[in-house]
């Protein structure tokens, strides 16, 4: 369903430094509410805008908001004790300063910059953290699930049986990655093509979620899946170009829709029973293959940037954030938990601070 008409909307004035001119962004009324209630921050990733968001609370439950600068940031996994974030050429891993100097600057979570490993530009869609410690990734480029290496940039751990050979042309167009229980599950990718790029042809109806153990296909003719994510005794999916949150039916092996995106969806976090998704414009080349448009002019509304909150039980669009001006993408969304307020500093503390 679309946005809540009846949350009023609160503004805040977001400038992002490095870039002429400025965003707004505008929430539902209890968008901070929800976030307190949920003691939870949101960090999402717009590569056309080279940019990591960071969004929380102020002291006062005011909107607080962060913006700091990565060429192509695209994945993101983030828990109580780090973010990690995929840019261009490298993952970056960051981990907080220590309580005593957090509470000195305001916010509750001062994160730093304590790794960079490089990686190449592999177009990493998705990253999980496996119960084994091991960084798994989607590496769409060369259409497998990899861990870094520091020899090699990346290891394989695991791809498609479809895939003959792993070589640096997006066959499949890999996508999400879904754990369960800590071990990898699930993931999604446009099709099941063996071709450089061959995706690109079968991407209105050939979008499947794999199991990863059996490598079955347990769900087809998806258009452009992202973000598959195991929560509540189901596999939660993006059908992004058709515009849908669901989950997959095991026994029908079909995709149960349970709420209508307004945008194309990509990127998801669950926490509770709630979640978190991202939204994109959709881009002009792509539009005309999608059936996103149509279901757009059906709810006689538009595509938008930003984030929509989704009751799983309900189906519901609880809360919602819009981001205008220039942004049209999002890449990623992370959902960091027991957090109010965080940021990022490039420099570490000097000492005695």
């Amino acid at each position: 369903m679309p946005l809540s008409d009846h949350a009023t909307a609160g503004r805040a004035r977001l400038i992002q430094p490095g870039t002429a001119g400025a965003s707004s962004i505008e929430v539902s009324r209890n968008f901070t509410l929800w976030l307190a209630e949920n003691h939870c921050s949101i960090a999402f990733s717009t590569p056309q805008q080279d940019a990591l968001f960071l969004l929380g609370l102020h002291r006062d439950g005011s909107l607080s908001h962060s913006t700091h600068r990565f060429t192509d940031c695209m994945a993101l996994h983030g828990d109580a004790d780090k973010l990690w974030l995929a840019a261009r050429n490298q993952l970056w891993r960051f981990t907080p300063h220590p309580a005593d100097y957090t509470r000195s600057l305001g916010p509750d979570r001062v994160y730093h910059p304590q790794l960079s490993h490089m990686t190449g530009d592999l177009r990493i869609h998705e990253m999980a953290e496996a119960d084994t410690g091991e960084l798994l990734f989607v590496n769409t480029l060369y259409s497998c699930v990899a861990i870094p290496s520091g020899e090699r940039g990346f290891i394989p751990v695991w791809q498609p049986d479809f895939i003959s050979s792993l070589t640096a042309e997006d066959r499949c167009h890999l996508s999400g990655l879904a754990l369960r229980d800590g071990k990898p599950y699930a993931v999604t990718a446009a099709s099941c093509s063996d071709r450089p790029q061959g995706w690109r042809k079968h991407c209105q109806s050939g979008g499947v979620v794999i199991e990863m153990a059996s490598d079955e296909v347990m769900c087809d003719g998806l258009t452009m899946p992202h973000s598959p994510r195991w929560a509540q005794d189901r596999l939660w999916v993006l059908d992004s170009g058709n515009g849908s949150l669901g989950y997959v039916d095991p026994a029908s092996g079909r995709l149960e829709e349970i709420a209508f995106c307004p945008g194309y969806a990509r990127g998801m976090g669950i926490i509770d029973r709630f979640a978190v998704i991202g939204l994109s414009h959709l881009r002009k080349e792509s539009s005309g293959d999608f059936a996103l448009p149509s279901r757009l002019d059906r709810y006689n509304t538009t595509a938008r940037c930003g984030l929509i909150v989704v009751d799983l039980e309900s189906g519901s669009v609880v809360e919602w954030l819009k981001l205008n001006g220039t942004a049209r993408e999002l890449s990623d969304i992370s959902i960091l938990p027991q957090t109010r307020q965080p940021v990022i500093l490039t420099e570490p503390p000097r000492a005695g601070e």
